[in-house]
């Protein structure tokens, strides 16, 4: 613990980390440090529930880290099951079931942001993090030598300035990445980004749904024989919604040039009208957009006593969108490396430790990122991507080991050929 002084304003809750942000990356690594003993302050700018832009489905791989977390993920717990992905495109649509393995649940699940994230955050509290709501950090603190001792903040309504010291900070304030940016590290423009929106629907007909469904082809109801840019998704909730949205990426030459919100009422107009998804009567909110950062586009993911975790650093998986998964479990490394780290002294010994936080994650996803990005270029080409939807689509054995490879769903050890060669892939790849 550091004995700075602070002189004007007021200093609290110093602790052994500082955890900015209360999405599933920081309510994860807020967890996982605390369950470890470690004195978690989690610092929301919000006050819960509230909402986030999300397609609001979960792939087995975030289910896994729910599980790690303790959280029942039962129905009765108002968890929405499903038993894998539906993919429409080509003429084809096809069921493809979540793969049975050994290191994965064979069932995603469905849930509102609304009160998913306010659900983490209190396993977070429950665990032993003090969790403290309506505190907007500015930016961090820094010692003489560049290093975050600390972040300032405006607190309540007053918003009254606040400084929280810690000997560690971990930056779970999403893709806006303030404290990031406060530190020198800018986005990079050479990997991938995609823009996302979605909106809730009334729609008894498509509520309950045992799939995730996937549109690779959408139609413009102006002109069916045109196909708009980006994909599509409709996710039952379970509670007579759906969340319906479309995303594009910066591969595409639509990216920054198009109405997503009206492209996104376009498309919705071309499904059947039992569905409730064309025009206002049956619209539950706005349409909301959100940007997707993907692949590590803001590195490194440690330096001078921040670590980054989920969209702030970037990390997104550029093969099918997905951020929750990577969010939470970069926040459990994070606090494995930070309970090492914070049991050595203060000085290059803890620094050294601190330093595999970025080794690991870089050799977990630096290499499937590599080949999200070629994927990335490759589906931004709609020349390309009509032809693999028409020849793909009708073959399930290639579907299944693509659905393997978008979703990262695969044994490390011992599982079949197909994960043999996603994995064999991720390895040779050079990792960004």
């Amino acid at each position: 613990m550091n004995d700075l002084a602070y002189t004007g304003g007021n200093v609290a809750d110093e602790a052994d980390v500082i955890v900015v942000g209360a999405g599933p990356g920081g309510s994860a690594a807020a967890y996982h440090m605390a369950r470890h003993g470690l004195r978690v302050l989690l610092l929301e700018k919000t006050e819960f529930p509230r909402e986030k832009v999300c397609g609001d489905g979960l792939t087995p791989r975030a289910t896994r880290q729910l599980i790690r977390m303790g959280v029942d993920t039962s129905e009765k717990a108002g968890w929405l099951h499903n038993r894998g992905l539906r993919v429409i495109g080509g003429g084809v649509r096809l069921e493809l079931d979540w793969p049975e393995l050994a290191s994965f649940p064979d069932y995603g699940l469905v849930r509102t942001r609304l009160d998913f994230d306010d659900l983490l955050a209190k396993r977070a509290v429950e665990a032993g993090a003090l969790l403290r709501t309506g505190v907007n950090v500015t930016g961090p603190v820094l010692d003489a030598d560049g290093y975050a001792i600390g972040v300032e903040a405006k607190v309540g309504p007053g918003k009254e300035p606040t400084q929280y010291r810690a000997p560690l900070i971990v930056a779970a304030d999403g893709v806006s990445g303030k404290l990031p940016l406060a530190m020198g590290l800018a986005k990079r423009d050479d990997r991938p980004i995609g823009v996302a929106v979605r909106r809730y629907y009334h729609s008894p007909s498509r509520t309950d749904d045992d799939y995730l469904e996937s549109w690779l082809e959408l139609r413009s109801a102006q002109d069916r024989d045109r196909l708009l840019p980006g994909y599509g998704w409709i996710f039952g909730l379970g509670d007579g919604r759906v969340n319906v949205g479309l995303g594009i990426l910066n591969s595409s030459s639509a990216f920054g040039k198009t109405n997503y919100r009206a492209m996104l009422t376009d498309w919705l107009n071309t499904t059947p009208a039992d569905w409730g998804m064309r025009g206002e009567d049956n619209a539950d909110g706005p349409i909301l957009g959100a940007a997707l950062p993907m692949g590590f586009n803001r590195v490194p993911h440690y330096t001078r006593g921040m670590m980054l975790v989920g969209d702030s650093g970037g990390m997104v998986n550029p093969m099918n969108g997905e951020g929750i998964a990577y969010a939470m479990e970069s926040g459990e490394l994070a606090a494995e490396v930070a309970v090492q780290a914070l049991a050595r002294p203060a000085g290059a010994d803890r620094e050294r430790a601190l330093s595999a936080y970025p080794a690991e994650l870089k050799n977990r996803f630096g290499g499937y990122y590599r080949l999200g990005g070629v994927f990335v270029k490759l589906i931004g080409n709609p020349q390309i991507m009509r032809i693999a939807t028409r020849h793909g689509m009708p073959h399930p054995t290639l579907m299944r080991f693509v659905l393997k490879l978008l979703a990262n769903l695969t044994d490390p050890r011992d599982g079949d050929a197909m994960d043999r060669i996603i994995n064999g892939l991720t390895k040779v790849a050079p990792a960004v």
